[in-house]
């Protein structure tokens, strides 16, 4: 199983990014993908996930309003449309996936999630 994520990089405030994560060797029919950010010094965070029953999805309040995680059935890979960014945003995000049936209350935990991508490195600042 591999994930790779992709698309980080320094925007100003008030920007945007699209993160993706491309994920192979793992079949995403019937799984949860997650994204989720790591700032410095504090622990990692969910921030969105995308459920494998009706693709439906979930945002921490953080983020709500402003972020948009999608799949790309062809392509095997998830966003992460982040818009109205704010320094606060700034972070290591990654991607990650389960097939385990989770409950609402799991979903933006990481360790509900079995496998990791790498991180991509997103910077807001002026």
């Amino acid at each position: 199983v591999q994930l790779q994520a992709f698309g980080g990089g320094l925007v100003q405030p008030g920007g945007s990014l699209r993160l993706a994560c491309v994920i192979s060797g793992f079949i995403l029919r019937g799984s949860t993908v997650g994204w989720f950010r790591q700032a410095p010094g504090k622990e990692r965070e969910g921030v969105s996930c995308r459920r494998p029953s009706d693709g439906s999805t979930s945002y921490s309040n953080s983020v709500k309003g402003r972020f948009t995680i999608s799949r790309d059935r062809d392509k095997d890979t998830v966003y992460l449309q982040m818009n109205s960014l704010k320094p606060e945003d700034t972070g290591v995000y990654y991607c990650g996936v389960t097939a385990r049936r989770l409950i609402t209350s799991q979903e933006l935990i990481d360790d509900s999630y079995d496998f990791w991508g790498q991180g991509t490195l997103v910077t807001v600042s002026s």
